[in-house]
């Protein structure tokens, strides 16, 4: 048996093969049925446009984005969003993490949240919020990383293919 060792890295700047792996992952979490802002079907040019976004907000230092690529390109991204209100420098959003359905299962989305708590800490954040689907796996995955429930909001966004979903708010103090 093989085992799967995908690399993990900070990007600062993101080129169009880039930019085009991650569409491809948003893409295949949408059609796998993930709430991640985005309805079925996702056209690619939304999410191509989606992801130029993201490059001019980590270009401007507004946001870190993790990226992991196993031999197959691109399978799993996760971003903190840095640029907070000038009353709370300490805090950074956890947002999009995304992991390609080939690469599920096998430890990715740990490896990602555990980098992304690593940049926090090293851009200076010591507190990050999250949010996400009430009963779905990442909810579960958050919590068996220690991430702390602070309570569920019913009916907060829609399903990829129309339906509500109920969201859990997670906090992690870096500090503890």
């Amino acid at each position: 048996m093989s085992s799967y060792t995908p690399t993990t890295r900070r990007v600062s700047a993101l080129d169009d093969a880039l930019i085009g792996g991650l569409a491809d992952v948003l893409i295949d979490c949408v059609e796998g049925g993930a709430s991640v802002s985005f309805m079925h079907p996702l056209p690619r040019r939304r999410a191509l446009e989606f992801w130029r976004r993201v490059a001019r907000s980590v270009t401007a230092g507004e946001r870190a984005l993790l990226v992991a690529e196993d031999a197959e390109g691109v399978c799993g991204t996760v971003q903190l969003v840095l640029d907070q209100p000038e009353n709370q420098p300490h805090r950074a959003d956890l947002s999009k993490m995304l992991v390609h359905r080939r690469a599920r299962r096998r430890g990715l989305g740990a490896a990602l949240m555990r980098a992304a708590e690593a940049t926090a800490r090293e851009c200076g954040k010591s507190l990050l919020v999250l949010d996400t689907v009430t009963g779905g796996d990442a909810e579960r995955l958050y919590e068996q990383l220690g991430w702390v429930r602070v309570g569920v909001i019913p009916r907060y966004a829609l399903m990829p293919r129309g339906e509500s979903c109920d969201t859990t708010v997670f906090y992690r103090d870096l500090l503890r």
